[in-house]
């Protein structure tokens, strides 16, 4: 996907809006893989990822201090950004690790070759959903999805009905309400451009192509970015804007409540269902690490349930691992979408670019 993989900006933007963050409970279960006697110095392993990436520190420390090491987190812009540094640096690579490609890059990362297979026996536990990766070049670690957001206000005010579904956004009652990302430039606007291409495939009798036709007609607002889109364009209690619809995150009721210092016990925002696109996040050992050992142990780490259970109060996506208790803001207003869309790694590396340019004409130009 072609994004600062802002999947996981509903944290670090709303994070500003509160004047102290909130800290995930201390993870209670496993504790990371010990490596012998330490040596006199810790070695570094060096993490490389996309600028959204967050864990606790205490859970850092615990594998620093389990395994006489210093984790060093290599954070290199949006995950496109991150994963061309990556691929151009392959003959010296910049990391050990690499934390972030996800389910639509995961083509282009994966013919690239710059990962090392590791079997690791965590993945045991893994569901197999989440296993794109056959060859375990590229291990699943969370995933989320992008979905429509809803202002429950501005609908209950006007006597309105939300939309059900992604075809009632095209309706003629909801004109002018929809504001959704450019895919050319955000990650979430591309990944809804996704969910309607699983939703409505070329040759059907209603193509995406049409859909988002009828969109442009129904006075649709395009946003570069996230960030416009939620806090300017949308009238929800985080935005300023006229527009009740806005392309965010399932999880974005959950942090308007945990951002919220204690103003909402119940979220403002509600999920427009039948319209999210899961993402799944990956990590993989780099080819020409020298520390392979370590690596395979963060990676370990990764997947165990100490890592798994501080995943969603950072990043705001859910843990791989079935077994991670999910905080309680999660059960309550954070629960996955039932039937997300999905597209195949192989379908969006053969579509994303045409996808986008088709895109442009339909409704930009």
């Amino acid at each position: 996907m072609m994004r600062s993989f802002n999947r996981v900006a509903l944290l670090s933007a709303l994070a500003l809006l509160s004047a102290c963050a909130v800290q995930a409970p201390p993870p209670t279960a496993t504790t990371a893989p010990t490596t012998g006697a330490p040596s006199a110095e810790p070695e570094t392993l060096v993490i490389m990822s996309h600028d959204s990436f967050n864990v606790s520190e205490n859970v850092i420390r615990q594998f620093e201090q389990a395994n006489n090491v210093k984790v060093q987190i290599l954070e290199s812009g949006d995950t496109g950004s991150a994963l061309n540094k990556a691929i151009l640096s392959k003959d010296a690579p910049l990391a050990d690790v690499f934390y972030g490609v996800d389910n639509t890059f995961m083509s282009r990362a994966l013919d690239a070759d710059i990962f090392e297979p590791y079997n690791s026996p965590m993945l045991a536990a893994i569901p197999e959903r989440f296993k794109l990766d056959k060859t375990n070049r590229l291990l699943p670690v969370d995933y989320g999805h992008v979905m429509v957001n809803y202002d429950k206000a501005y609908f209950s005010a006007r006597n309105l009905e939300p939309p059900r579904s992604l075809r009632d956004l095209a309706n003629p009652r909801y004109k002018g309400l929809l504001v959704v990302q450019n895919p050319a430039t955000s990650s979430p606007g591309l990944a809804f451009l996704m969910a309607t291409i699983a939703a409505f495939p070329e040759g059907s009798d209603y193509p995406w192509t049409q859909f988002w036709a009828d969109l442009r007609a129904n006075d649709v607002y395009v946003s570069p970015d996230w960030e416009d889109a939620y806090f300017t364009q949308f009238s929800g209690s985080s935005g300023k804007g006229p527009r009740p619809l806005v392309v965010s995150y399932a999880t974005s009721p959950a942090a308007e409540v945990v951002f919220s210092e204690g103003k909402f016990t119940e979220p403002p925002t509600g999920n427009v269902e039948g319209t999210a696109f899961e993402q799944i996040e990956f990590v993989g050992i780099l080819k020409g690490t020298k520390k392979r050992a370590l690596a395979e142990k963060w990676v370990d780490f990764m997947l165990s349930r100490t890592f798994q259970e501080d995943i969603p109060l950072q990043m705001f996506v859910y843990p791989v691992l079935p077994e991670a208790q999910l905080p309680e803001v999660f059960l309550k207003f954070g629960q996955p979408p039932a039937n997300p869309l999905t597209l195949s790694p192989q379908q969006i590396h053969e579509g994303r670019e045409q996808w986008i340019e088709r895109w442009t004409e339909i409704v930009l130009r």
